[in-house]
């Protein structure tokens, strides 16, 4: 299993896929590598870069003070001189996303454009609410096929149709079961990490950072159901930003998986851009 160290000297993992333009693949807060396993049958003439952020998946866990946007963004960085690339397009889904607008507004010329996944430069309180109930805690199920089955039924409304056997694949991305239940697969303490930049996170003025993207080609990818970027904060990226790539996914909350054909289609027009 490939790993690289970071600036700080954590042993940090990633995979390679694929032959073409360089995407970065910035997954959500809990989140790891496999948040791009359904997208990436869609995506071809790219090299698929992926990370496991310090404290997620197969990475080392670290002092959770470190778990920070900024430090996550100087591991991304990291990453990208490890394998000799100049210049990537990122993919980031939620924190990702957050990580990508601070790249551009700090290592702009290491980017070739950025995609955001349900996530913009104003987030919605009730979305990180939402967040804190779960973030490092163990599921209360025992067994992946109890998890499949609750959150279909739980996310019935904001994710209407999903079949079964989705949830019972993604819910393994960030859990293993254990002979006492299901346990997350990332450090605990990354909510400590979180609750004590909670209120600062609400408070944040993103905007600078969304505005650093351009011209860069930039595309927003937006569940209809999110209680994380409403569609108000996508309309107003759009007034700031004309040349932006906007997609609405009907039938999706926080976060798209992104082989949604909505999807799919901003995926398509970002990436022709960027060509």
């Amino acid at each position: 299993m490939p790993h690289f160290d970071a600036p700080d000297g954590l042993s940090l993992y990633y995979e390679v896929a694929g032959e073409g333009l360089p995407l970065l693949c910035l997954s959500g807060l809990t989140r790891n590598a496999r948040d791009f396993d359904f997208v990436a049958p869609h995506l071809p003439g790219v090299r698929m870069i992926r990370m496991d952020y310090r404290g997620r998946g197969q990475s080392g866990w670290a002092d959770p003070a470190t778990y920070t946007v900024p430090t996550e963004a100087g591991d991304a960085l990291a990453l990208l001189d490890h394998l000799g690339i100049a210049k990537a397009a990122v993919l980031g889904t939620s924190r990702g996303g957050v990580i990508a607008m601070l790249l551009a507004a700090i290592a702009k010329d290491r980017l070739l454009g950025v995609c955001l996944n349900d996530i913009g430069p104003a987030v919605a309180p009730d979305g990180l609410h939402a967040i804190m109930t779960y973030l490092g805690r163990n599921p209360p199920q025992a067994t992946f096929d109890e998890a499949a089955a609750f959150r279909q039924e739980a996310l019935a409304a904001s994710f209407p149709g999903v079949p079964l056997d989705r949830w019972r694949v993604e819910v393994t991305h960030t859990n293993v079961e254990t002979p006492e239940g299901l346990k997350i697969n990332y450090d605990p303490k990354l909510r400590d990490a979180v609750a004590a930049g909670f209120e600062d996170a609400l408070n944040a003025d993103a905007w600078p950072l969304f505005d650093a993207i351009a011209p860069l080609p930039c595309a927003v990818i937006h569940g209809e159901n999110s209680d994380l970027l409403s569609r108000d904060t996508v309309e107003q990226m759009a007034r700031r930003n004309p040349d932006l790539i906007v997609a609405h996914v009907p039938g999706r909350a926080h976060i798209p998986f992104l082989d949604e054909p909505e999807s799919l289609a901003a995926l398509t027009a970002w990436l022709e851009r960027l060509q």
